[in-house]
């Protein structure tokens, strides 16, 4: 009778055990408790990572349980809601913020506040340094301030603490405002400033979105409102857009008109440059300027300057053929950083998405059009290489054809530290398949080995190697340049792959990590 007794009692503790699910090295079931959401608003996603599609969010203040945890996500459930959010903008439920109150002062110049503790996240603005914001917490080696009126997070090696003085420029709201005044006053931003050559505005807070105008470098617009890293802009009144806020800087103070400098002038890059009478290469020559010319700009029409002659004439001259007064204040600039590792700071990339327009590159097996996997898997790696710190120049930022000597004009022309060709590969064999990384001349084989090796670590895709290609944006550019082929569109199965958001997301990664590695090196010399 005892026997039988232990037997049902072993049954069911294996009962038990067997009813209770597997773990893996990566998935952590949490024991229990809750944290507080301590961002302004927090993203709820399907997945544990900011590439999974949105499901929700949650406000500053909310409690919420914990499920489990991958890595540095949290997997929750709230009232009607579940997901998964990223543990860096929570704290434990209750838990005692101790840096709470005191002032965050700059000690460097430029010191990126970011959207979140991560180096690869947006830029919202930038502090200088002496100039103080208020801490709200710590997490790790980061403390979370508010900077006019802007919530982000900055690295600890950069900052010094103090008691908290009546007199610091960041004012917060007096101790008797309402808590929904002070969350309004800390998440307000008035305008957003665009800090590369050019930028997409699309209609939705998606890449895949139609594009509604293309915006340049120092205009500033008023923002409407902001959802995840995305910035909903005025750009005309009753016309708004969305940007990514990787690409700009946020603050409280209010939108001016950018207005063109009268006096912009090009200089011109070869001799016997064309001066056309209308902006087109197939218009008639008006007259022939020679290298260096400076001629003054009267207006811009497309990719064409409109410019104004030594004899008092007006014709145009292709953007691709002449220098800028900024281009050449930037080349100046990026000599003055002071670059850390990990870092792209005066860095400047020139990313070339193979293709476009009536150029729609190879096809593959399964109607993949080359072209669009280039423009998206570009415009993510931009996203990675602006928040580094990098001045990124994208050759062609939607479907349209852009020549291969104006792509190398590009590079010569924003005088790249890189420039990089993206594109995806097909041969008659359907069975070969894998990543390469091509280049032409000794002093692009450095970028390439890096590259490539970058890609490897990220890839589960055959490596094939670095290897010597006869290509016109190699042959011709006399910056260090790369193409990378990243796989074949030509093998259906690996088709499927590159075909995934995932794999384009893994690639970029890849290609910003040798990038990363490749200039790190050179500090090292």
């Amino acid at each position: 009778m005892k026997r039988k007794g232990l037997i049902a009692i072993i049954l069911f503790f294996l009962i038990i055990a067997g009813s209770l699910p597997l773990l893996d090295k990566d998935h952590v079931w949490a024991d229990t408790g809750t944290v507080e959401i301590s961002g302004s608003t927090v993203n709820i996603r399907s997945g544990p990572g900011l590439s999974y599609s949105l499901t929700g969010d949650l406000e500053q203040g909310e409690t919420v349980s914990v499920v489990s945890k991958q890595g540095d996500w949290l997997e929750i459930r709230a009232e009607g809601q579940e997901g998964w959010i990223a543990s860096w903008l929570t704290t434990a439920a209750g838990e005692e913020q101790t840096a709470a109150g005191q002032t965050a002062v700059s000690s460097v110049n430029g010191l990126n506040v970011r959207a979140q503790a991560d180096l690869s996240a947006a830029v919202l603005t930038k502090m200088n340094a002496g100039e103080k914001a208020e801490v709200l917490s710590t997490t790790g080696d980061w403390i979370e301030i508010s900077f006019r009126n802007t919530r982000g997070f900055v690295s600890k090696q950069y900052i010094s603490l103090g008691e908290s003085q009546a007199t610091a420029e960041t004012q917060q709201p007096d101790d008797d405002a309402e808590p929904a005044e002070q969350k309004d006053a800390i998440s307000k931003v008035s305008s957003f400033e665009i800090a590369v050559s050019a930028l997409n505005v699309r209609s939705k807070p998606d890449l895949s979105s139609e594009i509604q105008q293309t915006v340049n470098k120092g205009q500033v617009f008023p923002v409407v409102s902001m959802q995840g890293n995305w910035v909903e802009i005025e750009l005309a009144e009753g016309k708004n857009g969305w940007a990514y806020a990787f690409h700009g800087q946020l603050s409280d103070q209010a939108a001016k008109t950018v207005e063109n400098d009268a006096n912009e002038s090009v200089t011109i890059l070869t001799d016997g440059t064309n001066l056309r009478t209308q902006a087109s290469t197939a218009s008639e020559v008006a007259s022939r300027a020679n290298a260096g010319d400076e001629l003054t700009v009267t207006g811009k029409q497309d990719e064409w300057y409109q410019v104004s002659t030594a004899d008092g004439q007006t014709a145009f001259v292709a953007e691709w053929v002449v220098s800028t007064e900024e281009a050449i204040d930037q080349e100046e600039q990026a000599e003055s950083f002071d670059r850390r590792k990990g870092t792209l700071n005066g860095i400047t990339i020139v990313l070339d998405p193979g293709h476009g327009g009536n150029d729609g590159g190879t096809v593959g097996v399964r109607k993949t059009e080359e072209k669009e996997l280039t423009l998206k898997t570009s415009e993510i790696l931009s996203q990675h290489l602006s928040a580094a710190g990098a001045d990124v120049v994208m050759t062609r930022q939607s479907d349209t054809y852009v020549d291969l000597r104006k792509r190398v004009a590009e590079s010569h022309q924003a005088g790249a530290d890189a420039f990089i060709s993206i594109h995806y590969d097909a041969t008659e064999d359907s069975s070969v398949s894998g990543f390469t990384s091509y280049y032409q001349h000794d002093y692009q084989k450095e970028l390439a080995e890096s590259l490539n090796a970058g890609l490897d670590d990220k890839l589960t895709l055959h490596d094939r190697g670095v290897q010597h290609g006869n290509y016109l944006v190699l042959r011709e550019n006399k910056q260090p340049a790369v193409l990378v082929e990243l796989g074949f569109l030509s093998n259906f199965n690996e088709e499927r792959v590159l075909t995934s958001n995932q794999f384009r997301e893994q690639a970029a990664l890849g290609l910003y990590t040798g990038i990363i590695n490749y200039f790190d090196a050179q500090l090292g010399e």
